[in-house]
This record gives C-alpha cells, structure tokens and sequence, in this order.
C-alpha cells in the first residue's frame, strides 16, 4: 500500500453525466446511465470519477447555473439514483467527487427569488447589487465570460445584480457570513453522503473587490480578438482575502477523512500562481490547484519541458503536481495536437509526477464532434460563436444507432467518427488508442514508481524530452519524441533497458540506450534494471 494519500496516487476521470449514457430514451445521459457504465470505467484502470454538475438546475448552462444544491435534477435522477451510484462505484473500488459551483447560483434559485423581492429582503445582501451611473448603464465595465457585461438590470428593484457568466447565474456574496454557513453546510450535506470530494468550480473567483473598481484595459487586446479578454479581470475575481476563504473551505472538507477538492483557477502559465492555490502547510487550501498549462501551451519540447522543469521547482514538497490536457470547456487534445501527438501527450499525462485528469472520451482518440451553429446549445456559443459543445458530443459506445448511448434523439449531434472510434471497435484492436490507455493505466497501477515515484528531467536534444521516474528499486524511463521526424537518442549511462510500451503499441523488448531510435511521433516507456 502507498503512503501516499489516494488523491495523489489515483487517476481522475472527468464524466460529462449528460454525454455518457441515457437510461430513459429520452436524449440526455443520467445517474442510472453511469451506472450501467462502471464496469467500464473500472476496467479502464482510473481510480477517481469526477462528475460534472448533476444539482437541480434549469441547465441554462447545464448545472452550472444551480437551483438547489441539496438536490437532483430529475434530468439525471433522483437521490436514491446518486445513492446507488455512489455505492456501486465504491463497490468497484472507485471513488466519486461531485462538482460544487460556489461562485453563482441559479437566478430560480429560492434564495435569489427571495433576494430581488426588496432591497431590504432578508437575502438581499446574500447576493451583489449595485446602483447604475447616472446615465443608467451598468456600475462598471466588468464583462461576462459569456459576453457583454457582466450585470443584468431588476426594473423590480432599480439595481443590476452581477453575473459573470450568464445572466441567470447571480454571483453569491461571500463576504456575508449566512452565504459561507449555507455553502459549507450543503458541502457537508453531501460529505455526510458518502462523496470522496468535489471539483471546485471557478475557486478563485469567489471574492470581488467590494469597491467594485473598474477592471484596466488589456492592452495587447485588438479589434477582432474574443471580446470578453477586453478587460484583464483584476478586479472581478481573486480580491485579497480569496486565500483565506479557500482555506475555510478546506478545513470543512477535513472535517470528514479521507476527502479531498480540486480547484479550478485560473488559467495560467504561471507556476508560481498555480502553487500559490495549495495555501501553506498551516494554513491549507486545494488539495489539488489545476495545472492547465498544456491546455494552453504549444506543444512543443522546448515549452513542454521548460513548463514541467518550472512546475516542478514550484510545488511545494508537501504538495502534489495535478496534469489536465482536457475537460469539458476546451477543444478536444486530438483536435488541438492531432491523433499521433496525442498518442505521445497519453503517454506524458499518465508517467509524469502528478495526479492525471483524463476527460471522457480521451480515451478513445476523440476530436471535437461537429456543431452546427444552429444546433449550439451553449450560452458561450450562442452568445459569442465559440461554442463548448464540439467537446460535449456524446460518448462513442459502438457503432450501432446513436452509437448506443440514447434510443431517443441525442442531447447533441454524435459525431461522425464514431463508426470507428468507439469502446465496440477499439476494444478488439491491439493498437487502438483505448488499448494504449488501457496499458498506461496498468502498468501505472502495478508499478509504485510511476505513481508515486520521484521524477528527474534528463538532458536530451529536443525535440525528445526524457524523464526518470524511481521508487526503491524500479526505475522507468520515458522518452517522447514532439515531432514528426525520428530521431536518434543516446543515454549511455543507463545502460539497456526493456522498452515494456511504444505509443505505437507495435515494438517490446530489450534496448540498447546508448543509441535508441524513436520514429516520428513516438514515445516510448522503458524499464531499467
């Protein structure tokens, strides 16, 4: 057994519950639909499921926007139906973190209903309201990551009230003690259930300058550029004091043992940044900070290595690394870096130092689906024509009617790729990108090195990018080769080894290293004796 908490040893697996299997016919993927599905998760080898929002919301920006956070959406079920996942996937040996969205609630929300009744309600100050300017527009020039302001006007009551994303999701006041009790107790509601965590939605964004100061300019933004980066959000999230609040936040998590958050911050480049988010060994906060560097990066040896080098340096020694190439906001991998690089960026995710996030379908080699702008059912897309649907296709199950996932009329269009990448197809191929996870996932799994192990960078001519991960006495070595030419590489000092994976999934077997050759787009995973 690791010493080393499950949070960190463990691989995540984000699910989309409405993209991964429809029970009832009637489109949308459900609690009972994931369980029916455990078996396959738990074959996979991942440890952790993440589930997207599954609380009780009019899915304006589906679950994000949540109505009740002590309850279902009867779109995915009913309590009991979460109660008997929860068990199944324990059963299996899988844990569960739900996705709590602390940020915003539901414009249908009981409490934003009670809010916008008066100024003086009771609930008035569990939300942020400000006056307009003299000439009727909104209090400053804070903009919605959806588009547009970021304030929506209540004629009722001649205030705007903020809304970072969409106008139907009303940004909590977290400076007012009765929000904090009622956020942490629906935490425990579902802690005392049995969750093993939560994903923590937009973490950073909880407190704002209560000044309500206008966000600077970003000079480097031009005409045509996405409108919503007009302005850098200096002002709209991470206000002093966020760190101590994210802090309170962990402390409920530890009330309960053995669970664990994850906090989506922001996106950044800047390993001083994301580490900042693990707070002090005193004074915790995530346990898991996202690192979203490769979501952002170019894919290339010299950033990639660069990034992992600085990264490392980093975290601090009582935290842990956290790896994400995709989830469900993003441009799927395959899309971004094509079908044989991600075969290579596989190989990275899942013998890096750190904990993995593979989001649903990666698996299987997915690109983004195809969406017709007028299919789109995100807000984002709607609104700004950069729609999240083309990662939120349905799930690839065989290559039947709606490649099995409804009987009905799916949620979102499937995919045209699903007539070859499906679990049906990949499952009988020895070179399929699902036999390659598979592998990974084992050979992880079996070797205390690679999950837990120390990692050194070695000195390699890029384009290949090279790694030693050890623990006791086993020693791996990874070799990744970011280009589309072979390339001839030579580590004498480790003597030979035998390569047990090439991404390609065509060549085992004992290797001389002091002159190794990786063909275009390969990596391959040796062990050392």
């Amino acid at each position: 057994m690791s010493a080393r908490p499950w949070w960190q040893t463990g691989v995540f697996y984000q699910v989309y519950p409405r993209s991964l299997q429809d029970s009832n016919g009637d489109g949308v993927g459900d609690l009972p639909g994931i369980t029916s599905r455990l078996d396959y998760l738990a074959g996979l080898g991942v440890e952790t499921l993440w589930l997207s929002p599954i609380f009780r919301s009019p899915m304006a920006d589906f679950g994000y926007d949540v109505s009740d956070y002590e309850d279902i959406d009867p779109l995915f079920g009913t309590l009991a139906d979460f109660d008997a996942l929860l068990a199944e996937a324990h059963r299996r040996g899988l844990r569960v973190i739900l996705d709590f969205v602390p940020n915003h609630t539901s414009t249908a929300h009981r409490w934003f209903q009670e809010a916008r009744q008066s100024r003086d309600n009771p609930k008035r100050d569990w939300y942020i309201w400000a006056d307009p300017k003299p000439d009727g527009s909104p209090p400053n020039n804070w903009l919605s990551y959806f588009g547009g302001p970021a304030w929506t006007f209540d004629a009722a009551t001649g205030q705007f009230y903020l809304n970072n994303f969409d106008p139907s999701q009303a940004d909590l006041n977290w400076r007012n003690p009765a929000v904090k009790q009622a956020m942490f107790d629906a935490l425990r509601f579902w802690l005392r259930r049995g969750v093993d965590g939560f994903r923590v939605d937009v973490i950073a964004a909880m407190l704002k300058d209560p000044a309500l100061r206008d966000n600077p300019l970003d000079p480097n933004w031009k005409p045509g550029d996405n409108p919503i980066w007009r302005v850098r959000r200096v002002y709209s999230e991470q206000a002093p004091g966020i760190h101590e609040l994210i802090a309170e936040m962990r402390a409920v998590i530890d009330e309960f043992p053995d669970r664990m958050m994850v906090g989506e911050i922001p996106y950044t480049t800047d390993p001083a940044l994301q580490v900042s988010f693990f707070g002090t060994q005193d004074k915790p906060e995530a346990h898991q900070p996202f690192n979203f560097a490769f979501i952002m990066l170019p894919w290339t040896a010299p950033v990639v290595r660069d990034f992992i080098a600085r990264y490392n340096a980093a975290v601090p020694a009582w935290g842990w690394p956290t790896y994400v190439l995709g989830n469900h906001d993003q441009d799927r991998l395959v899309t971004r870096i094509g079908a044989e690089q991600a075969r290579v960026a596989a190989l990275f995710l899942l013998t890096v130092r750190g904990a993995p996030y593979i989001w649903q379908g990666e698996e299987l080699g997915l690109p983004n689906g195809e969406v017709a702008p007028e299919d789109f059912q995100d807000p984002q897309g709607i609104n700004l024509g950069i729609s999240r649907d083309l990662c939120r296709t349905p799930f690839h199950w065989n290559g039947g009617p709606n490649t099995g996932f409804t009987t009905g009329k799916p949620w979102l269009p499937i995919a045209s790729t699903y007539r070859t990448l499906n679990v049906e197809a990949e499952d009988v191929d020895p070179r399929s990108s699902l036999t390659l996870y598979r592998r990974l996932l084992a050979l992880r799994r079996a070797h205390p090195a690679l999950h837990e192990g120390t990692m050194t960078l070695l000195e390699t001519p890029l384009p290949v990018i090279a790694w030693l991960r050890e623990q006791g006495d086993e020693r791996f070595l990874t070799l990744l080769n970011l280009s589309d030419e072979a390339h001839l590489v030579s580590h004498s000092t480790l003597g030979s080894g035998e390569i047990v994976l090439s991404t390609a999934l065509d060549r085992e077997g004992m290797a001389d290293l002091a002159s190794i050759t990786l063909r275009p787009n390969e990596g391959v995973l040796v062990k050392l004796g």
